[in-house]
């Protein structure tokens, strides 16, 4: 893989405060193509964070897995896209799909693209089972992933261990992005079902989302530079 491409294949995760998440942002720049703004970030800081992050160069997903009846999240997509967001995120259920996508178009000629939650990293069977999902985890999240293609979704988050299965299910662009991907020897943290970069990219991924072992890094650039690394040795 060409270092321009792994590049722009990992998104750093800043879950952090304002002041945090500007050192690093300064500090990645020039390295790092995406970031992704989370709940922690946006409740605190609004569109600004995201148009702050646009004016330093940066590609921007805006991972606030929108859900509630199709007039909200149509109108927080539109809200989220004029922010200057590339890339939304929604929870993969029901009619809420569509009138995301209608709110991204309404927005901007260059409409984000769109990806669906199918099921949270951080949970396994166990966990599926105690909210009343009974299918196995990679059956829920191809469920939750045509439900997405049929709505007119561009994508979908799911974890590595479900990347393969799902990029023979959907079209050979759609964007799969995964968290829950550890370099060699980092902590899982809350992830349950997880992966390094280079065995997340092999098994289908279009992009990979890494936070603490970069953010949380003696050296943040040196952490995004060996995972690029990795990527430009181990994938073809």
């Amino acid at each position: 893989m060409l270092e321009t491409d792994a590049r722009d294949r990992v998104i750093v995760a800043l879950d952090c405060d304002r002041e945090r998440a500007l050192e690093l942002a300064h500090e990645l720049s020039g390295h790092a193509a995406w970031l992704k703004v989370g709940m922690t970030l946006y409740y605190a800081e609004g569109p600004e964070i995201v148009k702050t992050f646009k004016d330093l160069g940066f590609k921007v997903f805006l991972d606030l897995k929108f859900h509630d009846i199709p007039h909200q999240v149509r109108g927080a997509a539109r809200s989220a896209s004029l922010a200057g967001a590339d890339l939304l995120s929604v929870h993969g259920s029901g009619a809420m799909l569509a009138a995301c996508r209608e709110g991204a178009e309404e927005a901007r000629e260059d409409r984000a693209k769109l990806v669906a939650i199918t099921v949270l990293t951080s949970m396994n069977q166990d966990a599926l089972a105690e909210i009343g999902v009974e299918s196995p985890v990679a059956e829920e999240a191809a469920r939750l992933a045509k439900l997405a293609q049929v709505n007119g979704i561009d994508g979908i988050v799911c974890s590595p261990m479900e990347a393969h299965d799902m990029r023979e299910l959907l079209a050979p662009d759609a964007l799969i992005v995964t968290p829950g991907v550890r370099p060699v020897g980092a902590a899982l943290g809350d992830q349950s079902r997880v992966a390094t970069p280079s065995q997340a990219i092999e098994r289908g991924a279009s992009h990979i989302v890494v936070g603490r072992p970069i953010t949380g890094a003696d050296d943040p650039v040196a952490a995004f530079d060996a995972i690029v690394a990795e990527l430009v040795e181990n994938v073809a």
